[in-house]
């Protein structure tokens, strides 16, 4: 299991800028927390707050958000402190290569396609719901039978609009990083303003008694803890979708100008910036609107549209749809830089490393990755693979804090720009065990096989297809594989 470990040096090497054939270094500190924001700041808020709220923690979703909020910081400070060390694309990738081995290294870079795929799915799936809502507000309401897919509640034939989406960002990441890179910047400032012009109105429409209505059938026990503290874990981990993104920046490594102090920067500042938003968000949201009737698609626009204030929902619609694209131009980003490094190591194809000789992207594994995505949002319901995504980055997050007290324990010469504070074990262990945790409480308000919870079965056959791929293919072409097998060859 723990054999074929990859040399740190031939990783640093894999890095270096000074070919013509590497990625583009452009990205600075600010560029990277832009980044990260546009990463987290998307489904979570304004899709899946409602949901939570009304079928799991009621006002207590705040408290849910500090439980996922501790486990995103905790399992950041070890992304921090590794891609601070191993600034290289392939994120927690390449962090299990040099520790753990290849056999680790590939489960967990398939669990990054898992998540950083469906989790790409999964929003633009939402983002055509907001879109279909925003069309229909104009006048021009779409078909359902084109904007649903075969498993929605309300069933179509294909969901067009969310395919649609992930091939116009699929073609603006093959034109380039600086360019995607932009884009995002100009979107998540817009986002930015609309969440803040939400909290701005929405704060002077709250009821206080909506913090604590009676006992009913649709409101649990009552008061502010509806479901009990079952309801509030259950609530962080259903959420949890609302944190996946912050990790994306750590594939930027071998793009930014310098990895060693940008890379912490951009994924801790990214998060805490999120984290004071999103409490402050669901604490007006709950407030403004008794808990059981956000069970809706768009509950942020549907909060102000219920105060009387329907001029406010169109603007808020506006800049979910953006705050949405800019998920999945991370998301995306973040998936084709994987598979870029997989490719790299033989671990699958050597195309997948294929880089245009102009643009100096990886052309091919974008597009067949894109076409691939675009596919699963045409015709997949948004629970389903929204509870696989969040399967694939929790158990990502498991390997990768058991994986920093193996690399200072290996490699105690490296110096990077920020080191987790308390000792190599008490925060790495802290993060592992609270990401099971989570794990655990997927369960709460899950679709269930053979009394299975969805997630856990679903994640489970993902990585035994992933093995499947790694013993035919993968193992036997690997480039770490060759210079192990040559030696004893020659013996």
């Amino acid at each position: 299991m723990l054999e074929r470990v990859k040399p740190l040096e031939r990783i640093l090497a894999e890095s270096s800028t000074t070919t013509t054939t590497g990625l583009r270094r452009s990205l600075g500190p600010w560029s990277l927390t832009a980044m990260g924001i546009g990463a987290i700041i998307g489904t979570g808020i304004f899709v899946l707050t409602g949901v939570a709220s009304a079928t799991r923690a009621g006002p207590a979703i705040t408290i849910s958000f500090v439980v996922a909020g501790i486990v995103s910081a905790l399992a950041a400070l070890c992304y921090a402190e590794v891609a601070s060390k191993i600034p290289i694309s392939g994120s927690a990738y390449s962090y299990a290569y040099a520790t753990f081995g290849e056999v680790l290294a590939w489960v967990i870079g398939w669990d990054l396609i898992l998540e950083y795929g469906l989790g790409a799915a999964t929003v633009s799936i939402g983002w055509s719901g907001y879109f279909v809502n925003l069309l229909q507000t104009l006048g021009l309401p779409l078909s359902q039978q084109w904007t649903h897919s075969p498993f929605d509640p309300t069933p179509g034939i294909v969901n067009l609009p969310a395919a649609a989406i992930i091939l116009i960002i699929t073609a603006l990441l093959v034109k380039g990083t600086r360019e995607s890179g932009l884009v995002n910047g100009i979107i998540v400032a817009v986002k930015l303003a609309v969440v803040l012009f939400f909290l701005a109105i929405g704060v002077g429409h709250i009821n206080p008694a909506n913090y604590h209505l009676p006992a009913g059938p649709t409101t649990g026990l009552g008061g502010y803890f509806p479901f009990g503290w079952s309801g509030v874990f259950g609530g962080a981990a259903f959420i949890f979708f609302a944190y996946i993104g912050f990790d994306a920046v750590s594939t930027t490594a071998e793009e930014a100008k310098n990895p060693k102090r940008d890379l912490p920067f951009g994924i801790m500042a990214s998060l805490a910036i999120c984290t004071v938003l999103y409490i402050a968000v669901v604490a007006v949201l709950d407030g403004m609107v008794p808990f059981n009737q956000l069970n809706v698609a768009s509950p942020v626009a549907f909060a102000v549209i219920h105060a009387g204030l329907g001029w406010a929902g169109f603007i808020i619609s506006l800049g979910a749809i953006a705050g949405l694209t800019t998920v999945l131009l991370v998301m995306m980003f973040g998936q084709s830089r994987i598979i870029y490094a997989m490719g790299r190591d033989r671990l699958i194809p050597p195309w997948f490393t294929a880089v245009h000789p102009t643009w100096r992207t990886p052309v091919f594994s974008t597009v067949f990755f894109g076409i691939l995505i675009a596919i699963a949002a045409a015709f997949t319901n948004i629970n389903f693979v929204g509870s696989l995504t969040n399967m694939g980055t929790l158990a990502a997050f498991v390997l990768v804090s058991l994986a920093l007290p193996v690399l200072r324990r290996r490699h105690p010469e490296l110096r990077g720009g920020f080191t987790v504070p308390f000792g190599p074990y008490l925060i790495p262990v802290l993060s592992a065990i609270t990401a099971l945790f989570l794990i655990y409480y997927l369960k709460v308000g899950s679709e269930r096989f053979y009394g299975i919870p969805l997630p856990w079965f679903g994640f489970v056959v993902w990585l035994v297809l992933g093995l499947c791929i790694y013993l035919g293919y993968g193992r036997r072409n690997s480039t770490v594989g060759s210079d192990t097998v040559a030696p004893k060859l020659q013996h």
